[in-house]
């Protein structure tokens, strides 16, 4: 506990503890907390990350799912009745959507990322109970799902180019920058993810996508100019910020 608190960690304690539990032997804790020292996040040392109350499965070259995203899951989960089929767009490890099948089974969800890794531990996450597509945004998923989808939900990067590098190591050394790299201003995927939503969606159907609450007002300018009502959701406990809108016409 002393060497990652020297190190800089904030939560020394806590790390300590989730790292002699994972370690199966002296030497592999030893490892493990070198490899923590040197930056890896704890996450993927481990195995796993904490997800509305889920274990989520992480492998090395996966975005870390973080606690603001659970304000995605609760703003879908609000909108969701049994039976309706949700995609989750830009899946990564497929958090969102294992922790929005945990609280509604009956849902038909779908996910899809474009990193291999990504989807590899989405599938692992979701077993049997979704499907997972590996490809750019909306293009490997299955054409007969176009205008029958009752609710997407998108954690799109929303990193501005000129900002990764001032992001912590953990997540600018560690996850992919496809999962991080938002174009200059941060919106180049939540705009081509709102331009696809409507051949996708039904009448009606919602768009809930998380940004930062200092992105948000343009985020909402991209949803009017894709023919959607968009309003924002805000959660100072979380520290997150989403964008929720509904197709018109």
């Amino acid at each position: 506990m002393a060497r990652l608190r020297a190190a800089g960690s904030v939560f020394a304690e806590d790390e300590a503890r989730m790292l002699v539990d994972a370690a199966s032997s002296p030497d592999e804790l030893e490892s493990m907390v070198a490899r923590r020292i040197e930056g890896e996040p704890l996450e993927v040392i481990v195995g796993w990350a904490s997800f509305c109350g889920l274990r989520i499965v992480v492998e090395a070259g996966v975005f870390v799912p973080r606690r603001r995203t659970e304000l995605l899951v609760e703003e879908a989960d609000a909108l969701a009745t049994p039976g309706m089929l949700v995609v989750d767009m830009c899946c990564g490890s497929g958090a969102v959507a294992a922790a929005l099948i945990s609280r509604q089974p009956g849902l038909e969800v779908y996910a899809a990322d474009i990193e291999p890794a990504a989807v590899r531990c989405a599938r692992a996450n979701l077993g049997s109970r979704g499907r997972v597509f590996e490809g750019d945004l909306f293009d490997p998923l299955p054409g007969s799902l176009r205008g029958r989808v009752d609710i997407i939900v998108a954690n799109a990067p929303y990193v501005p180019t000129d900002a990764i590098g001032l992001m912590p190591p953990e997540a600018r050394i560690h996850e992919p920058r496809s999962a991080l790299d938002g174009g200059s201003d941060g919106l180049d995927l939540q705009r081509r993810v709102v331009d696809a939503a409507p051949g996708w969606l039904r009448p009606r159907g919602r768009l809930l996508i998380e940004t930062s609450e200092r992105q948000a007002p343009a985020t909402v300018l991209a949803f009017e100019h894709g023919g959607f009502a968009a309003s924002i959701l805000r959660s100072e406990e979380l520290d997150g910020t989403v964008v929720v809108g509904t197709l018109l016409g």
